[in-house]
C-alpha cells in the first residue's frame, strides 16, 4: 500500500491551499454574515483550471482523479465551508451525471461549459416530500410530440441561481404501479422555470440554496439523460460520488477547527499556565487529530476505489458518515476549548460548527448511510 500523494496531487494541494489561504479565507466571516455568494472566487477557480478537475480534457476538464477532487474540496472547505460545498456540488452533482450518463452531444453542449466555469453545476433531486425517500419523487414529465412537459418543484437545491442548466429527476411513467424516474437536463431560463432563493439557513450562508418551481416547462426529448426509467439508478450512483465530496468537506472544516483550537490552547493561559499544558486539553487535541486522520484516510480510500473502477458505495457511505459526525464533534470541542471566545463570530469556530451540521444531512442523512452500510455488509 502506498499512502504517498503523486507529484500531480501534491502540486494541486499546494496550489489550492495557497489560493484558499490568500483568496478564500480572508472574507469567510463577512460572506457568512452578509450571505454573499463567492462568485469572484469561482471565476478565479475557473482560471486555475479546476472547475472540471476530474473530467477528460476533451470536455474542458483537467483529466485528474477523484483523490485530487477530494483534496481541492478539503482545502476550500478548510478556508470556507460555503465555498467547499459549492465546488463539491458543482463537480459531483452538476457535472458528474452529464459525464456519466450523457451522450457525446450532451457532453459537448453541457459538460464543457461546466468544466470551463461558464456555468455552475446543480442537480434537482430533493422535493418537499422526497428527501431521504428519493423514490417518492412527484415531479412529472410527460411526452408531447418531441418534448417533455415538466411540472413539480424541488427544494434545497445547491447552486441553481448560478446554473444555466441542470439535470433533475421526474416521473416519466409507471410500470406495475411503480414509478419510473428519469433524469432530464433543463435550462434554467426555460419558460415556466422559477428559481426561488429565500431560505434562511443555520450555516453555509454564503452558498446558494434554492427552491425550483416548474410549471409546464418544455424541453426537447433529446435532453433525456440515458434512457427513461434509469433516473433512480443514476442518482444513486451520482450520490455515491457526491458522498466523497461531503466527506472531504467534513475533513476540511474539522481540520480548520482543530488548527484554531490548537493555536488558541498554546496562547491562552489559565491558572498560570497554557491550556495546552493541561492533560485534559491534550487529550481533546489528540482525539481531534486522530479522528481527522482516520476520516481523511477513509475519504482517500473511497476516492481511490472509485478511480480504480472498483465498487465504492460502502466506502463512500462510511467516509461520509464518519467524517461528518467527527466534524460536528470536533467543531463543538473547538468551541469548548476556546470557551467564551469560541462563541464569538470573529473566532470562526462557531461558523464551522454551524456549517458542519448540514454534512450529517445532505446527500443522505447519517441514518441513510447506516442503512447503506448495513446493506453492503449483508445485513439487509
Amino acid at each position: 500500500m502506498n499512502f504517498d500523494l503523486s507529484q500531480e496531487q501534491m502540486m494541486i494541494k499546494k496550489t489550492i491551499r495557497e489560493f484558499a489561504q490568500e483568496e478564500v479565507a480572508p472574507g469567510a466571516v463577512e460572506r457568512d454574515r452578509d450571505k454573499k455568494f463567492p462568485l469572484d472566487i469561482f471565476n478565479q477557480l475557473a482560471n486555475l483550471g479546476v472547475m472540471g478537475l476530474p473530467f477528460p480534457e476533451q470536455y474542458g476538464g483537467a483529466g485528474a482523479d477523484t483523490i485530487s477532487f477530494a483534496i481541492v474540496t478539503e482545502e476550500l472547505s478548510r478556508a470556507c465551508g460555503s465555498t467547499g460545498i459549492t465546488y463539491s456540488a458543482h463537480i459531483s452533482l452538476g457535472a458528474a451525471p452529464i459525464y456519466l450518463f450523457g451522450n457525446d452531444t450532451q457532453r459537448i453542449k453541457y459538460l464543457i461549459p461546466l468544466c470551463t466555469g461558464k456555468s455552475l453545476g446543480a442537480f434537482g433531486l430533493t422535493e418537499p416530500n422526497a428527501g431521504s425517500d428519493a423514490g417518492g419523487t412527484n415531479t412529472s414529465a410527460y411526452k408531447k410530440k418531441n418534448e417533455y412537459i415538466i411540472n413539480g418543484n424541488k427544494c434545497f437545491i445547491t447552486n441553481a441561481s448560478f446554473a444555466k442548466f441542470l439535470a433533475l429527476t421526474a416521473v416519466t411513467g409507471k410500470k406495475k404501479e411503480k414509478k419510473e424516474i428519469s433524469a432530464i437536463i433543463v435550462p434554467t431560463d426555460a419558460k415556466g422555470f422559477t428559481i426561488v432563493n429565500q431560505y434562511e439557513k443555520m450555516g453555509l450562508n454564503a452558498s446558494n440554496t434554492t427552491e425550483l418551481i416548474l410549471e409546464d416547462v418544455e424541453v426537447p426529448q433529446e435532453n433525456l439523460l440515458g434512457k427513461e426509467g434509469e433516473g433512480f439508478k443514476q442518482f444513486l450512483q451520482t450520490l455515491d460520488g457526491g458522498r466523497i465530496g461531503i466527506g472531504a468537506m467534513a475533513v476540511g472544516i474539522a481540520q480548520a477547527a482543530f488548527e484554531k483550537a490548537l493555536a488558541y490552547s498554546k496562547e491562552r493561559k489559565q491558572f498560570g499556565k497554557q491550556l495546552a499544558k493541561f492533560q485534559i486539553t491534550q487529550f481533546k487535541i489528540a482525539d481531534m487529530a486522530m479522528k481527522i486522520e482516520l476520516a481523511r484516510n477513509m475519504v482517500y480510500k473511497a476516492a481511490w476505489l472509485k478511480d480504480q473502477g472498483k465498487p465504492f458505495s460502502k466506502e463512500a457511505s462510511m467516509c461520509k458518515l464518519y467524517a461528518s459526525e467527527i466534524c460536528m464533534e470536533i467543531t463543538s470541542q473547538a468551541i469548548q476549548i476556546l470557551g467564551g471566545y469560541g462563541y464569538m463570530r470573529e473566532y470562526e469556530v462557531e461558523r464551522m460548527m454551524r456549517d458542519a451540521k448540514l454534512l450529517e444531512i445532505g446527500e443522505g442523512t447519517s441514518e441513510i448511510q447506516r442503512m447503506v452500510i448495513a446493506r453492503e455488509v449483508g445485513c439487509i
